[in-house]
């Protein structure tokens, strides 16, 4: 087993943020050290997702950007640091010789066909994620509201259970994932389109009020 087959089957990317210093919430999220984050959106399991700057990958992958390490230096970090052992003469497992290229072109398109379809499954629910939190907020009720804002109402029954979908794309099996992918496929598409046509409209005046608030903060920090 060479180093990358035995660190990834032995270390989980939670076990190495942890032990590089990265505080993780009891529901595997913590600040991502990738980008300026106040809040943590980034989830950490076996791999690594973050909703905000969609950093993505494996343990070694996550160490390599932490450190600025290539993947072979990150994976040998990683060994050494957890006492993880392997097979030095070992190299990364090729395609067998006897195989036709066309079938191993093949295989290579269906796997970047798949991981085009959960790259976008994730964006996609991490843009809805973000509107449901907004509108959470935005569209609160207040006291003497007689109705709730359909928005809010939405925000109310689909935020968890988004939750659990990007959850399940992050640290899933393949076969949980795929399943996802081909079952959600329509409906994606169908919440891109409204996502793109909500971002499109035209601002609410409680957003316009809100935008001149923040222009008048900002002038008056400056």
């Amino acid at each position: 087993m060479n180093v990358f087959e035995a660190v990834k089957q032995s270390i989980t990317t939670r076990q190495a943020a942890e032990l590089y210093g990265i505080k993780v919430n009891r529901n595997g999220m913590a600040c991502c050290p990738f980008h300026n984050d106040r809040h943590p959106s980034m989830k950490v399991d076996r791999r690594f997702h973050c909703f905000g700057c969609q950093a993505d990958g494996s343990v070694i992958d996550f160490t390599a950007a932490l450190f600025g390490l290539t993947v072979k230096d990150a994976a040998e970090k990683l060994a050494a640091d957890f006492n993880v052992s392997y097979d030095r003469r070992s190299q990364s497992p090729r395609a067998r010789p006897t195989e036709p290229v066309r079938s191993v072109r093949r295989k290579l398109s269906e796997k970047e066909r798949f991981r085009q379809a959960e790259r976008k499954c994730f964006r996609v629910y991490s843009d809805y994620l973000h509107l449901l939190r907004q509108w959470r907020s935005e569209y609160a009720p207040k006291p003497d509201d007689e109705e709730w804002h359909p928005l809010f109402m939405e925000a109310l029954k689909q935020q968890t259970y988004v939750e659990y979908l990007l959850d399940t794309l992050l640290s899933g099996s393949i076969e949980e994932r795929a399943a996802l992918i081909i079952e959600k496929a329509m409906d994606v598409n169908a919440l891109e389109q409204r996502i793109a046509g909500y971002n499109a409209r035209e601002p609410t005046r409680s957003e316009m009020s809100r935008f001149r608030k923040g222009k008048g903060k900002e002038v008056n920090e400056i």
